[in-house]
């Protein structure tokens, strides 16, 4: 795959996953627009995620049935539609319906990044999974940023038709740009691919490798979820445009972990985690100082965000290894606990800092950050069962020796 087709299924997942979190930075003007009183505006971010996860399950598996550049291509032009009635919305109801809509299409991340692995060389699989990842960071940090500039001039609405535009705008380009599969397994049915999503938890690679993305989400969501409440407060009182400028670290954080790919390819997936995972613990112990130093905090959030990113990619290379006839059901039940892990972190910061303050929420998230830790020690120190032997021969024999000596 060349760069620049990399680089358009990035921007999908990016362009997919700021529909859910566009809503964030602008919570309190929709909310005085559309009727919606103060303590209910959380419910705004919340149809979209609501959305997501019944996508996840329901059109995920279309990935391992249908044509998944086809596939990208519907959900992307649904996805816009969602945002255009998003933009349009007199009441609540309708934003909700909207959102909720769009929500449930924008699991076309999960179809993209399998098409990405599906369409790779073996020994590029990593490489190309952690660029198009990277959209995905870019996608949910970026929009912090983006959304607050174009709130103040243009308004709330205008985020959600910029995004309506540029999903239709994406649509065309896959059908263009990128080739069909060529895939020498037979598709599965849906039903079956649907009711294959409940075997993966019976698996011991999978079910170790998502609750380490159910405590690493949670971390966070920990963060960012929590960041503007003792930013807004006494003693930086930063404005909103401000806060939103801090996500700018956390895409250098990100961005700096494309490199994970590489590791994986040669076979380091398993320390790359662990290390990353300790990072992770270690970079709340900056982000803990936010009420004396921000310059403390910044650091913290470029690891933080380092090491969300390195784990992220080392997940779903070890996961798309095989079965390869799958690869869209085991990322969309893998992304199942990205989503209750990152609601997890968003629902426990704003009740531990109202009760603890900064150094509560803090502990909050070096304590997630250390059950995924020791879930990763766990699961490496348990034997291999037979299907993860098969698959991690299978992988080493598909790697060429010169992946396997090193990253270079």
């Amino acid at each position: 795959m060349d760069v620049w087709r990399r680089l358009l299924l990035a921007v999908v997942c990016g362009v997919a996953v700021a529909s859910i979190y566009a809503a964030q930075p602008v919570l309190e003007p929709m909310g005085r627009d559309l009727g919606v009183p103060a303590e209910l505006t959380g419910w705004i971010v919340a149809a979209g995620q609501f959305g997501y996860l019944a996508g996840l399950v329901l059109l995920v598996p279309l990935g391992d049935v249908v044509d998944r550049r086809r596939l990208i291509a519907v959900h992307l032009a649904i996805t816009a539609l969602g945002m255009l009635l998003t933009a349009s919305a007199s009441t609540a109801w309708v934003a909700f319906v909207g959102l909720a809509a769009a929500g449930v299409f924008a699991v076309v991340v999960q179809t993209t990044v399998a098409y990405a692995a599906s369409v790779s060389p073996p020994a590029e699989r990593g490489r190309n999974i952690g660029v198009v990842t990277s959209g995905v960071v870019v996608g949910i940090l970026g929009a912090r940023v983006v959304t607050g500039t174009l709130a103040e001039v243009w308004g709330w609405r205008s985020v959600y038709a910029v995004l309506a535009v540029l999903s239709l705008g994406l649509a065309a380009l896959v059908i263009v740009v990128l080739p069909s599969e060529e895939r020498l397994d037979r598709p599965a049915r849906y039903r079956r691919a649907v009711v294959s999503l409940g075997g993966l938890f019976g698996q011991r690679i999978f079910l170790t490798r998502g609750l380490i993305a159910f405590f690493l989400f949670a971390s966070f969501g920990t963060l960012w979820s929590g960041l503007s409440l003792p930013l807004a407060d006494r003693p930086w009182q930063l404005s909103e445009s401000q806060i939103g400028l801090f996500g700018i670290a956390g895409l250098a954080g990100a961005l700096g972990a494309a490199r994970a790919g590489r590791w994986a390819d040669a076979g380091r997936a398993t320390p790359v985690t662990g290390l990353a995972l300790t990072l992770l613990i270690l970079s709340w112990a900056a982000i803990a100082q936010l009420p004396w130093s921000l310059w403390l905090l910044i650091v913290g959030i470029v690891v933080l965000d380092f090491a969300v990113q390195a784990v992220h990619v080392s997940n779903q290379h070890v996961l798309t290894a095989a079965p390869p006839d799958r690869t869209s059901s085991v990322i969309g039940g893998y992304m199942v606990f990205y989503s209750l892990g990152s609601a997890l972190g968003a629902a426990a910061t704003t009740a531990i800092f109202a009760a603890h303050g900064w150094a509560g929420s803090s502990l909050l998230g070096a304590g997630f950050a250390a059950c995924a830790l020791a879930t990763w020690a766990t699961g490496r120190r348990a034997p291999l069962d037979r299907s993860e032997k098969a698959g991690t021969r299978q992988a080493r024999e598909r790697t060429p020796a010169t992946h396997r000596a090193g990253p270079g």
